[in-house]
């Protein structure tokens, strides 16, 4: 049986902001699911209608990120965790990486390194950290 690791994000109200962007640079399928779609007898006690209850991103290729606003408010446990994104080429790298800096701040210049052609590390301006990189097969 194969195990997949597929990232949970969560945010302090800002969850579909978030993944609309997330979408705009990406692609694939967005979900998002607030709490005002729901029932009433299902939904979040307390919790506003635009309250993201769940959301995510389908890519073509396979990969899936998935994040919901916080219920505490408080964006969730706060751990050393970045998102990995590999991608085809360089021109896609950097397009991306463009994209996450927007508006966050950039940890690492995407710059060559002796593991991949481009290589950089960001937070975006939803305060996601991002690792962003070429893949190694591709040419420097």
């Amino acid at each position: 049986m194969a195990t997949t690791f597929l990232p949970y994000l969560f945010f302090s109200g800002d969850c579909h902001q978030a993944f609309a962007r997330y979408h705009e640079i990406f692609g694939g399928e967005l979900t998002v699911l607030r709490n005002g779609d729901l029932p009433e007898s299902d939904r979040m006690p307390g919790g506003a209608e635009d309250f993201v209850m769940h959301a995510a991103i389908v890519l073509p290729g396979g990969g899936v990120l998935m994040g919901s606003d916080d219920p505490s408010g408080t964006g969730g446990p706060k751990v050393g965790v970045s998102v990995n994104v590999s991608l085809d080429d360089e021109a896609e790298t950097k397009r991306v990486f463009d994209a996450l800096a927007d508006g966050g701040t950039v940890d690492m210049p995407l710059e060559p390194t002796f593991f991949a052609p481009l290589f950089g590390g960001l937070t975006d301006r939803f305060g996601v950290s991002w690792l962003v990189g070429a893949d190694a097969g591709q040419p420097a």
